[in-house]
């Protein structure tokens, strides 16, 4: 057994032998000016690998399961996701990524161990979640730009349904420039079932994660709030405006207030995540406290330096609508060999000099 998965390991290493090249031919116009720290979020879609967990339902993705996920699908997974987050980082790598559907902690140690990713010296933040189907959200740092004080998982129990859902992952942490950051990091309940049945249970969520908001505001006069995810809702939603009170509007801001720059990108700018019945727009969040766009601290922020990362790469045609589409791993069953069903969105902090 030990011998199998020192062959698996290696076969890993030498496909995740990158040349820079491959990424200058990535970023090409999506560039933007890099401020001095710049996080990402990312939607994986499905990050599983091809051992069999009793504990969850992960028989589709084993190689004898009815998607044949093997080791060269899960390496090339693994490639794709290391692809996106180097050419998301500009040269580089972004100091933050959170991920969500991912398996295990094996998975994001093979991604930040076992790839181009390594030299970054990325650092982990997981804990399995309860959820059913054993996908998890986590956060990748960068130790030699953010020092983790505390971390916390954030355990969304819906009154009367006992199906588990995706932990919300709370970071607190100090900047190299010694600026207290709160980052939490969301994959909120999906919307299998249709909007009117599954809405209840991301209000839930968004109430919750509001509850965690309003202690840090109780506790700090400027708290330089971080909250990014898929959450499975766009920023009109009731989630968003009423249960976390996440503001639309950049007119006036306040510290202790919560803004969605993902509101500003989807309704202003046009931009989306996600592609639904030929229309695009944003389930993958950012949302700051006012501190941030005030810049309270010593770095901060403006809304337009919140973006989509749409490299061409990520798109396929839409041949059912116009225009394109995510490139996805699996269309239904179908191996496409792609990235995500999501395009990652990431901002940009500056320092004060």
């Amino acid at each position: 057994m030990k011998n199998i998965t020192k062959a698996f390991l290696l076969f890993i290493t030498i496909l995740f032998s990158f040349n820079q090249k491959i990424f200058a031919q990535t970023l090409q116009s999506y560039e933007h000016e890099r401020g001095d720290y710049r996080f990402m979020f990312y939607n994986a879609e499905n990050l599983f690998d091809i051992f069999n967990d009793s504990t969850i339902k992960d028989e589709e993705f084993l190689p004898e399961g009815e998607r044949f996920w093997n080791i060269t699908r899960f390496t090339a997974k693994l490639n794709n996701i290391t692809k996106v987050i180097t050419s998301v980082g500009q040269w580089e790598a972004p100091e933050i990524v959170g991920l969500c559907e991912i398996e295990n902690r094996y998975c994001l140690e093979q991604l930040t161990s076992n790839s181009y990713l390594k030299k970054n010296k990325y650092q982990i933040v997981h804990k399995e979640s309860p959820d059913g189907r054993g996908i998890d959200v986590a956060l990748l740092y960068r130790k030699d730009k953010f020092k983790p004080i505390d971390n916390e998982f954030l355990r969304i129990n819906f009154p009367g349904d006992d199906r588990p859902t995706r932990d919300i992952l709370y970071v607190k942490g100090r900047t190299k420039d010694k600026d207290t950051l709160h980052i939490f990091i969301n994959h909120w309940p999906s919307r299998y079932g249709g909007q009117t049945i599954s809405e209840p249970k991301r209000i839930f969520a968004a109430e919750l994660l509001r509850k965690k908001v309003d202690s840090l505001f109780t506790a700090d006069k400027n708290p330089l709030i971080v909250i990014m995810g898929d959450l499975n809702d766009y920023p009109d939603n009731i989630s968003l405006l009423d249960g976390l009170k996440a503001n639309k509007d950049f007119d006036t801001i306040m510290n202790e207030q919560l803004y969605n720059l993902s509101y500003y990108l989807q309704f202003k700018k046009g931009e989306g995540s996600i592609k639904y019945k030929g229309s695009w727009g944003i389930l993958d969040q950012i949302i700051l406290s006012g501190a941030l766009l005030n810049n309270s601290g010593n770095m901060g922020t403006t809304k337009d330096n919140a973006h989509v990362f749409n490299a061409d790469f990520l798109l396929e045609i839409d041949e059912r609508n116009t225009g394109t589409k995510p490139f996805r791993t699996y269309g239904g069953m179908k191996y496409l060999g792609g990235y995500s069903d999501h395009l990652p969105v990431y901002i940009d902090f500056k320092l004060k000099k």
